[in-house]
């Protein structure tokens, strides 16, 4: 049995990579856990060189890991290798700020000294996604290591060689053997390695229905679990918002790694009183990418990941144009080989339709008209969602008191919702909980001890 890897721009098959027997996992897990009191014990200074050497390793091979991404899941190149600097630069922020991060706290209590002190968990599972399949695990991995745990990843089964890279960077790096190891197993295995007692704590990165099962497990045998599951982010445009930003915003926002990110603008909420010249402004700038070949720096539309996942995405904008709403430009594929989805606007979505309700992963922007800033409002919380969201307008002031109140683990004025090290970063309500990120992001997989001293 092996995964395949099929490059999403041809539809061609690349390679394959086996997958492991039960042997071959007991192997795995049973390294790790030999490894993982070793390196709690390794001062964390120490753990922090090997991160920054981490970060050198990334940097170093960039075109190479880029190019592996994009070969895999259809990213720009370009994209790619933004991607791959990323993770070096979390890398060297936790190498940086882990300690400090860490630090002893010193309480004032009827002791003569008592602290809360921050220590590992043990081993911590990541199953991660292919979306952004070298970030996604090493913002997870990076301030893990750092704090002292050990890390195993079961990886999307279409990004085999970028698990097996990440693995690869580490041991280049110097990091002891089996301090991280890629677990090259099915979906299917995941619940026995959460259940496994050499296993401490578990992250995902996916889909709620993947995330509530890895929860259910975690919880079941009472291990701490973060997830950041999916997102129907709203973009709120008001009134007064300066539309020439606003559509660079709405492009870059929506059609970015096509569409396929969870914090990705999704529900394009425009009050009534700027909504046809937004649409028309929109509708020319998407119109004006340029779909092809990832590899090529001039593409700047990329297919998406894999055809059933087009596919699912096309059943979701037709079932919603069926219900009423209106196609503005694109919604359907594109007529050649590959995972090509025309990038796409629909209009005058509204409550009951699926593209209201539901999370179209892909590049696919949806227009639904406010008739004002409360309207607006009451529309991006009517969702069971609650990971980023933005607001457009000119006045910062009235913007940050809109973001206020947007149901969402973060909301950007102005600008793009994105992830930043420096800041914490997951959701609520069916986005998942607990923080990846910044200081509460280490914080999550490590045991807050108090220490009183009489």
């Amino acid at each position: 049995m092996s995964f395949e890897v099929i490059n999403p721009a041809t539809g061609e098959k690349v390679t394959e990579v086996p997958v492991w027997n039960s042997q071959q996992l007991e192997s795995g897990l049973a390294a790790v856990a030999v490894a993982s009191p070793l390196w709690r014990k390794i001062p964390m200074t120490e753990r922090c060189a090997l991160m920054h050497k981490a970060a050198d390793v990334l940097r170093t091979n960039k075109d190479k890991y880029a190019a592996i991404v994009t070969q895999e899941m259809g990213k720009l190149i370009n994209d790619a290798r933004a991607e791959v600097e990323k993770c070096a630069g979390v890398c060297d922020f936790y190498a940086d700020n882990g300690p400090q991060f860490l630090a002893d706290e010193a309480i004032e209590s009827d002791a003569g000294k008592s602290y809360v002190g921050y220590f590992p968990l043990g081993t911590v599972l990541a199953v991660m996604p292919w979306n952004f399949p070298l970030w996604q695990v090493f913002r997870f991995a990076a301030p893990a290591l750092v704090a002292g745990n050990t890390g195993v990843l079961k990886h999307a089964s279409n990004v085999p060689q970028c698990a097996l890279l990440i693995e690869d960077v580490f041991k280049e790096a110097g990091f002891p053997d089996s301090v991280f190891r890629s677990l090259m197993i099915k979906a299917s295995q995941v619940q026995s390695v959460i259940e496994d007692p050499r296993i401490h704590a578990v992250t995902l990165t996916g889909s709620e229905p993947a995330g509530r099962q890895v929860a259910a497990t975690a919880g079941a045998n009472l291990k701490k679990s973060v997830l950041e599951l999916g997102g129907s982010d709203a973009f709120i445009v008001l009134e007064d918002a300066d539309l020439d930003l606003t559509v660079q915003g709405a492009v870059m926002s929506r059609y970015l790694n096509s569409g396929q990110s969870c914090i990705a603008a999704k529900r394009f909420i425009v009050v009534d009183a700027i909504a046809e010249d937004f649409v028309t402004r929109f509708k020319a700038a998407v119109e004006a990418l340029k779909v092809g070949d990832p590899m090529d720096e001039t593409t700047t539309l990329a297919p998406m990941a894999r055809e059933d996942l087009r596919d699912e995405l096309h059943v979701q904008v037709a079932d919603s144009l069926a219900a009423g709403a209106e196609v503005i430009t694109g919604c359907e594929a594109v007529a050649a080989a590959g995972a090509f989805y025309k990038a796409s606007i629909i209009d005058r979505v509204e409550a009951g339709m699926r593209a209201y309700h539901e999370e179209l992963f892909g590049p696919v922007a949806i227009v639904i008209r406010a008739r004002d800033e409360d309207d607006a409002l009451r529309i991006a919380n009517d969702s069971p969602y609650g990971l980023g969201g933005s607001v457009w307008t000119q006045d910062s002031a009235r913007g940050e008191a809109l973001a206020r109140q947007l149901e969402s683990g973060c909301t950007f004025v102005n600008g793009m919702v994105k992830s930043d090290a420096r800041l914490p970063f997951g959701g609520i309500k069916n986005s998942g909980y607990g923080r990846e990120l910044s200081k509460h992001g280490i914080r999550e997989f490590t045991n807050a001890k108090t220490i009183w001293i009489k």
